[in-house]
């Protein structure tokens, strides 16, 4: 996922488009260059803006003859002038997308972008979906630059770590840095939703961190937790065995409508699965913990494939390399008999919450304290 405000040519062709699933970025970027690439001289009329929305195939075609006609009328007053063709919805894979006549209008407009431009007349286009198997795409990679934004698939293995260079990349561009916990708390709790991102980073930036680092408290403070990000959070006070702060996180998820059994089996036994994964294979292979996530993803690649085949996998059958990066970090502070010993106090719990009338969170809450107690403690 490239980032918004990625850097663009200092002299731009004629033909400029932005694309991409994170509409979000998408738009932004084409904001940024129509504001700074429009004529400066010529006023309200050095840009020509044409809503792309359309609702079927006849608003598609009267959109694309009208940015043909504006991009060969030169402007009233003379000099220059940026034709924006904004959040074009005609050119994806839908039905008005492949309809013949629009095709045909899209080939018109396509080849006049390859022929060349009028003097002093630019082109820009936004557009979230674009089919990019079609001929007019490739005609608009050939006339111009075509930077496309793709939001971080959140199904595949890895994402987190794209995320959290996205925000450590976007946070030096605000001035502020993150400290490792932080980074992770942060990705927790916004995901990869480029707008929310930088929306909190915003936020972030505003508050007087000393030395202008971001610390795991002041995101905890200042960005609004979901019940996935408390779920998260939870799973980390859990490996850093912090019994109260574990207690206040469960009571907060309960508060929040989570079942105790969706609790169980979302936050606390993934986290102790993981932890004996990341502690076996470490004690196995001789890692040594990781400072952050993604070096021990690295290290796990370098294994054989044998001692790969039973660790915690995603539901597209990947290692979870960044959820056992994670736990590695803390596994040193329980024992594998602990682990093992916790992993099967989890499956009495589970029993527990579906055959007997106890109160969840006293099942729990004596579960949360038998794992993360005194170490040394039997769980």
């Amino acid at each position: 996922m490239k980032s918004s405000r990625s850097p663009q040519p200092a002299t731009p062709g004629p033909v400029t488009a932005f694309t991409g699933s994170d509409d979000s970025a998408v738009m932004a970027a084409a904001r940024e260059f129509a504001a700074k690439h429009a004529p400066p001289d010529a006023g309200e009329f050095g840009i020509e803006t044409i809503d792309g929305a359309a609702d079927n195939a006849d608003q598609a075609i009267e959109r694309i003859h009208t940015t043909i006609d504006a991009l060969l009328t030169l402007p009233f007053l003379g000099g220059g002038k940026l034709v924006w063709l904004k959040n074009a919805t005609f050119l994806a894979d839908t039905v008005t997308g492949r309809a013949e006549s629009v095709l045909t209008a899209l080939e018109k407009l396509s080849d006049l972008l390859v022929k060349g431009l009028p003097e002093g007349i630019r082109f820009l286009l936004s557009a979230s979906e674009v089919d990019r198997r079609r001929g007019f795409y490739r005609k608009l990679t050939k006339a111009g630059d075509v930077t496309v934004f793709d939001r971080v698939d959140t199904s595949r293995s890895g994402w987190e770590e794209q995320v959290a260079e996205l925000v450590r990349s976007r946070g030096r561009e605000l001035g502020v840095r993150f400290e490792p916990a932080a980074v992770d708390l942060f990705v927790a709790r916004c995901g990869a939703d480029t707008r929310l991102i930088d929306s909190e980073l915003e936020k972030l930036a505003l508050q007087e961190a000393k030395g202008g680092t971001v610390t795991e408290e002041l995101v905890r403070q200042l960005v609004p937790d979901s019940s996935s990000g408390v779920i998260w959070e939870l799973g980390s006070a859990m490996a850093r065995r912090e019994p109260a702060r574990c207690m206040d996180l469960l009571d907060r998820l309960l508060r929040q409508g989570e079942s105790g059994i969706g609790i169980l089996l979302a936050a606390i036994t993934p986290t102790i699965r993981n932890l004996l994964a990341a502690r076996h294979v470490m004690d196995r292979h001789g890692i040594s913990p990781p400072t952050q996530a993604w070096e021990f993803a690295r290290a796990l690649e370098r294994l054989p494939a044998d001692a790969q085949q039973d660790l915690p996998r995603k539901k597209d059958g990947t290692v979870n390399a960044y959820a056992l990066g994670l736990a590695a970090a803390q596994a040193r502070r329980f024992s594998t008999a602990h682990l093992a010993k916790a992993l099967d106090e989890c499956l009495s719990a589970n029993l527990a919450l579906v055959t007997t009338q106890t109160d969840p969170r006293v099942i729990l809450s004596r579960l949360l304290f038998r794992i993360t107690g005194t170490p040394g403690a039997k769980p």
